[in-house]
């Protein structure tokens, strides 16, 4: 983890993308939180809550595998859980839209 404390999400996000070079990484997240969008939706459609659980897990499990497997280091969200699901989305837009190679 970053030996350095970030007071902000601009200060953050930089950082947040040098966790994530490895494209395999990038390529696990977009899976995993694209499926977690898909749990959410399931769970609007349907008010069955395990889709929530589904979202949650699938979403994570998208991430970490990312991590663990391909970037070979530490998930963000173990030290700043609030700037990494924020990140996660960020990143997640700027792949979606082609400003973030995935």
């Amino acid at each position: 983890m970053a030996a350095v404390r970030y007071d902000s999400f601009a200060q953050f996000y930089p950082w947040y993308l040098t966790q994530h070079e490895n494209r395999m990484c990038r390529r696990a997240h977009f899976l995993g939180t694209s499926s977690a969008i898909a749990g959410v939706a399931q769970y609007i459609d349907s008010l069955n809550p395990w889709w929530l659980v589904v979202a949650v897990v699938t979403g994570y499990g998208g991430a970490w595998i990312g991590h663990f497997f391909f970037e070979k280091n530490r998930p963000a969200t173990f030290g700043y859980p609030w700037y990494s699901f924020r990140a996660d989305w960020v990143m997640y837009w700027q792949m979606l839209t082609g400003k973030l190679s995935w």
